[in-house]
């Protein structure tokens, strides 16, 4: 009897057991299941927000940013327009600089280079050089040696410089060249001509239109916040279509990227091609990548892959280096006032930019990299800072990082179907190997590596830039596009 009762009470235990395995097994089964589904909606969100194609953003093509009392008047002619170095701004440059030359200067630290901001004796060298060697009234007949004009466009007298190529029998393709900050239209005089010059290899040359932005240089700045690039891009189509073209190329780097690409998206009908000398989308797609691509760089880009990885030396580099953007962002009404009191303040603040993004290792070096990659062409920076200098427009020209909005953030999510040619020059801080442009760009026709250049192409390498704006159009036109 009691071997019995031991036999029942093992079975009974060995059922307890089996029971306790199956409502285990199902748990984890439930378990894993839940989790699964978690992952996978979890997963499923990710997707979607990524790679989520937002709707195009209702575009007003007359919205007024110039005085209200001026749109009953408004003057539509294209007039003509000659930049003028007076004799009073002349004399209150004088001024300026002889203050700066009697007053005490504070000395940069030994063996700092420019990881301090401009040394020194580099800021010294910039002065001196604009005081004595630059010859104001010689490069104000340098500056009209093309024509340039003004229009009023949505209330603003926008600046333009249009040049014009010379030749018989051949097809004139428009193309609008657009800069960035803290460049201006001055980059471009070395371009231009290239442009407009008729080669044996292609059948056709460009009739170039190269505006100042609104707010930059000799064009007029918006009366009221809201102008951002999504709304400078309309403007820009307006102004080509107010010079009659309906039809055309554009070109552009640094903000100019930015606003050709909004071009491009908005309005693909008229825009036959796109080329940009600064390789970049914010898509998120681009942005995930870049951060996944952290693990496997050369899975992300086999050839180029130092240009963006390591990823923690590059964002540490933008953040070190992208500190004028957020200050520009938030307050540039007053860093302007401090700008447009001092020249040679004006001058070193645009310096430190052109030259880092030239070239990031130029921090490392005393003058900046000034000898090494702008021995010979100081006066082309000068000149660009005068148009800022002579026209007072730092302060409306750093408005445009204050009014980046979403707007531009959703556009960076919307395909461009425009056909499309990048510049990757060796240097470019704001890279994007093509696996993540074609994302943005899904007609990229193709991209340029040269090992070699940074960011301010038009200005440091003319004529490569020309050479491929030439070829890549050359290629558009090819496969009839």
């Amino acid at each position: 009897m009691e071997v019995n009762k031991r036999k029942k009470t093992k079975k009974k235990d060995d059922k307890v057991a089996i029971s306790n395995e199956k409502k285990n097994k199902n748990i984890k089964t439930v378990t894993l299941t839940v989790n699964f589904i978690i992952v996978a909606g979890v997963a499923y969100h990710v997707y979607t927000d990524v790679f989520h194609i937002p709707t195009l953003p209702a575009v007003d093509l007359d919205v007024w940013w110039g005085p209200n009392n001026t749109k009953l008047s408004q003057d539509t002619a294209v007039r003509p327009f000659r930049i003028v170095f007076s004799d009073a701004m002349q004399e209150q440059l004088v001024k300026k600089f002889d203050h700066h030359r009697r007053s005490e200067k504070h000395k940069s630290f030994d063996d700092t280079a420019w990881t301090y901001g401009v040394h020194s004796s580099a800021r010294e060298q910039i002065f001196s050089f604009w005081q004595y060697k630059y010859k104001i009234k010689e490069r104000e007949r340098f500056f009209n040696q093309f024509q340039h004009f003004k229009t009023n466009v949505q209330g603003l007298d926008l600046h333009f410089m249009r040049v014009r190529p010379e030749v018989e029998n051949v097809k004139i393709l428009p193309i609008i060249l657009l800069h960035g900050w803290p460049s201006s239209f001055r980059e471009f005089y070395d371009v231009a001509p290239l442009l407009t010059t008729q080669r044996s290899d292609y059948d056709f040359v460009f009739e170039v239109i190269v505006p100042s932005l609104p707010g930059f240089g000799f064009s007029q700045g918006a009366v009221r916040p809201g102008l951002g690039p999504f709304q400078v891009a309309i403007v820009m189509r307006n102004l080509m279509n107010r010079l009659g073209f309906n039809k055309y190329y554009v070109h552009g780097g640094d903000f100019g990227h930015v606003i050709g690409s909004i071009m491009a998206t908005l309005f693909p009908n008229e825009v036959i091609g796109f080329h940009s000398n600064m390789p970049l989308t914010l898509g998120k797609p681009a942005v995930f990548g870049r951060v996944l691509g952290a693990v496997w760089p050369t899975f992300v880009d086999a050839h180029h892959w130092q240009r963006m990885y390591p990823l923690k030396e590059k964002i540490e580099f933008l953040i070190e280096e992208t500190g004028y953007s957020h200050l520009q962002g938030t307050k540039p009404d007053t860093i302007g006032i401090a700008l447009n009191e001092s020249p040679v303040g004006l001058a070193t603040y645009i310096f430190d930019k052109i030259m880092i993004y030239t070239d990031a290792n130029n921090k490392y070096l005393e003058d900046g990299g000034m000898a090494k990659y702008y021995n010979d062409t100081m006066t082309d920076l000068i000149d660009n800072v005068m148009v800022y200098w002579v026209s007072e427009s730092i302060t409306t020209s750093m408005r445009i990082y204050k009014e980046l909005s979403n707007v531009e953030l959703t556009l960076e999510q919307i395909p461009t179907s425009v056909p499309t040619w990048f510049l990757c020059l060796k240097n470019e801080p704001f890279y994007n190997p093509e696996i993540f442009l074609r994302w943005k760009y899904p007609n990229l026709i193709d991209t340029t590596y040269d090992d070699f250049g940074g960011h301010f192409a038009a200005l440091e390498r003319p004529q490569e830039l020309a050479d491929d704006v030439f070829y890549g159009v050359n290629l558009f036109k090819k496969l009839g596009l």
